[in-house]
Order: structure tokens, then sequence, then C-alpha cells
């Protein structure tokens, strides 16, 4: 039984999805899986950076988006059934002498209350429990593969149950998990549209922040601290490792060493997003370090805003998934060509995909409880087809490198990328993340604003 110690409040600070919400998610999820099957997800496990300090506990989204529930060591059981379907947690109990190192736990009677799981008991237990609930379901969907140690003990409960029933009725079939559950986690409801327009918010406000600090000298490192320090100011945390990347370290994908001083005359390219309930942002800007883009930055700026609107209007109900990448692709290969950086006729360029030489990456990807969320992109080989309630981003890129001999080096070292999380609503789009400029007149008055008022 748990230890009589301060229960929980019936709602946990700041929770924005209600467990009526994720009740019907559960719900929903059994209703897909079939009567004789079970369903098994486990939380994700602290991790540790190194010896006994431990990484900033994170949720497993698809633990995070049936039940809400914060802490470690939690196996959730989903057990449809023809008259009354189950919903079971495995949790930690309440312990005053553990809660007092690390802070309070919700406890069985905790996320019974919280989550609205219809049953908890004490994952000590769950190994003379769980093996008896799975007798008699034909199948199991389940995590298989994502963390060795649940793994082991999943196979060990096949082999209790057996053991304990001669040869019964054992799930035979051990099916994706992400098969039934990634479709639903595609399509964000109501709440959660609202929580990532709250989470767009703060990361507005941290690439607002970021930008007016931004002077020649600055370091990489320093402009990263502002985004955080705004971030952990609104009580998001970074969703990612932010790439603050200036002059020719833009021209690496996935830089984020940010140890570079910032020099005059060079571009920063600044990607980093908030996150908030396990809700995440992604949103990419690119600017002068001293305030005025160059006339050759300008020109090549524009092309990928050019590409990058295009896109945004590919972003409709019925568009394939693929058609905003499309539509990029045919701006960014009309534009280096203008600007000689490639030759060859537009369908040439289009054929031999010459245009990856400068634009090597897709120009989006979903957005929701992970970064790079959930959800097929092609069914049935086809592109997808957007519905309302997608959420993608939308982020067009240029890159030229440094030690590119066979470009005019007034282009070398220039990397620009734009980037907006795009809602896909009845009517069209709603980009949650339009308040950062883009325009580079916008960004341009933005930054001198910035510096009158240093």
């Amino acid at each position: 039984m748990d230890a009589k110690v301060n229960p929980p409040a019936r709602k946990m600070k700041g929770q924005s999805i209600s467990r009526a919400e994720y009740a019907r998610r559960r719900r929903q999820l059994m209703r897909m899986a079939g009567e004789d099957a079970a369903l098994l997800v486990a939380s994700a496990p602290q991790r540790m950076r190194n010896a006994d300090a431990a990484w900033p506990y994170r949720q497993d989204s698809d633990f995070h988006y049936l039940t809400g529930y914060p802490e470690p060591e939690a196996v959730l059981a989903l057990l449809p059934g023809r008259s009354v379907a189950e919903s079971v947690l495995f949790c930690r109990e309440r312990d005053p002498q553990r809660e007092r190192m690390d802070g309070p736990r919700l406890g069985t009677e905790g996320a019974v209350e919280t989550c609205g799981v219809d049953d908890a008991f004490p994952i000590e237990d769950i190994d003379d429990i769980l093996p008896g609930m799975l007798e008699g379901r034909a199948r199991v969907y389940c995590q298989f593969g994502q963390e060795p140690e649940f793994d082991a003990r999943l196979l060990a409960w096949m082999r209790r149950l057996r053991a304990l029933r001669g040869g019964g009725v054992v799930p035979k079939d051990f099916l994706s998990l992400g098969y039934l559950l990634h479709d639903m986690r595609l399509f964000k409801s109501r709440a959660e549209l609202s929580l990532m327009r709250r989470c767009a918010a703060v990361s507005v406000n941290a690439h607002r922040a970021a930008m007016a600090c931004t002077r020649p000298g600055v370091a990489e490192f320093e402009v990263e601290a502002e985004l955080l320090r705004v971030m952990r100011a609104q009580g998001a945390v970074s969703a990612y490792m932010p790439s603050v990347a200036g002059g020719v370290n833009a021209c690496t994908m996935h830089y984020n060493a940010n140890q570079s001083r910032l020099r005059d005359g060079d571009l920063l390219l600044i990607d980093a997003g908030a996150e908030v309930e396990c809700y995440a942002t992604d949103i990419t800007r690119t600017f002068p370090v001293n305030g005025r883009f160059t006339r050759d930055q300008r020109a090549l700026y524009d092309v990928v805003l050019t590409a990058q609107q295009a896109a945004i209007e590919q972003v409709r109900p019925g568009q394939p998934f693929s058609a905003a990448h499309e539509a990029a692709v045919e701006v960014i290969a009309e534009g280096l060509k203008t600007l000689k950086l490639l030759n060859g006729s537009l369908a040439s360029i289009l054929a031999n995909a010459s245009y990856k030489r400068f634009f090597p990456h897709k120009t989006g990807h979903w957005l929701g409880l992970d970064v790079h969320d959930v959800g097929d992109y092609r069914i049935d080989g086809e592109p997808r087809m957007l519905e309302p309630g997608m959420v993608v981003t939308v982020e067009p890129g240029v890159y030229i490198p440094a030690d590119d001999q066979d470009v005019d080096p007034r282009w070398r070292g220039i990397g620009i990328r734009i980037e907006d999380d795009v809602v896909t609503t009845r009517d069209g789009v709603e980009v949650l993340t339009d308040a950062v400029p883009r325009e580079a007149g916008a960004i341009e008055d933005m930054l001198s604003e910035a510096r009158k008022g240093a």
C-alpha cells in the first residue's frame, strides 16, 4: 500500500491535456487493436550522463501520449475486452525516504487519480500480475526492439506464462505498437494544437531575444545561452541541441559545437526550438551578424525565402506531403541557375538533381511530441495526403561549402535555412512561428531597433 503522505493533487501542475483526453486515446487504441489483443507501453528509463549524474528525465513520447504520467519505472497495460476494456498502470509506490531525495511521486493511488487509468499496481509486482493478464490474448502490441531491458522482461513474462499454465493460450504474435499508435499521434487535437501554439510563442521569444543580442565578436555559445535563458524563464526546455552557426559553420547541416566567435560581414543561422509538456517547436532563421545583408547574401537569402513561401502554399488539405518539397526545389533550382551557381536548363537541373549539391535535404517533417515526429510519409508507395490536424515544418535551405572551387568566391561559405512550423487546417494553414521575421527587410529593421535599444 502507498504511504499516507500528502497525496498528490488530482491534476498535475501545468498539465494542458486533460485526463479525459488521455482516456479517449487509450480507448481508441484498444478498439483498433481488437478484443483478443493486449498492448504494452513502457516509460522511458532514467538515463545517466556520466558516473552518477543523470540526464534530465524526459518521458517516452508514446507513453506520455497515452497517460501523461511523468515518472520512470512504469508500464501501461491496455486490455481490450468484449464488455469492459481495462487500462492498468504499473508504477512506483510512494516512498517518503526516496521522495525526500528525489522529489514527490504520484504512487498508485495518485496515478489512478491523475491519469484516469482503471487500476494501478506497484511496479515491483508486475512479474506476478502481468503474465496472467496476457493469458488468452492472441497478440501483443509493444515497442519491441526499442529498450533491450524491457524486451528481456517481456520474453520472461511469456516464459513465465507458459510455465504457469502448462502451455496454455499464450500470445503468439508480437506486433509494432507504432503500427496503430503513430497514425493517431499524427493528427493533433485542439488541446494539442493549443499547447503547440504556447510552445511556439516561447520559441518565438527566444529567437527574437537571440537575434537582438547578436553582434560581431559575440560567441555562438553566448547566443545559445540567451536562447536557453528565455526558454527556461518561460518554463520550457530546449527540444534539441540548438545550432548557432556563424559564417561557414552554417554549411554543416547539424552543427552544434557553438564555440566560434561571430564575425562582421557573416550570416548567423540559428536552429532552435522549445519543448513544453513534451511538445516541440522547430524554428530556423538566418540573419546578418552586423544587422545588414550584403548584396550577395540578400540575393541568395531571397531565393530561399521565395522557396519557403512557395512550399507553404502547398501545405493544404488534399495536397501530397511531397508537394511542398517539389515547390521548394523548383524555386531553388531556378534561383541558383539565375545566380549562375548551376548551369543548364531548369528542366535538366531538375532531371539530374544537380540542385542537391547545394540543397541536400528535404523541405520538412512531421512535428509534435518528437521534433521529427512519427507518422508515415508514404502510403502504399504514394506520398501521403495532408489532412487537417497534421503539423509539418517547412525548411528549405542553400549551403555553399567554403572549399567549393567550382563556384565564384563571393558565394563560398554561405549557408541559409528558413524554417517554420505549419498546421494544416480545414481552410488552409496556420503558421505557428510567424512572429519571427522572415523578410530580409523586416529582419534588418528588427536588428536595427534592437541595437538602438542596447
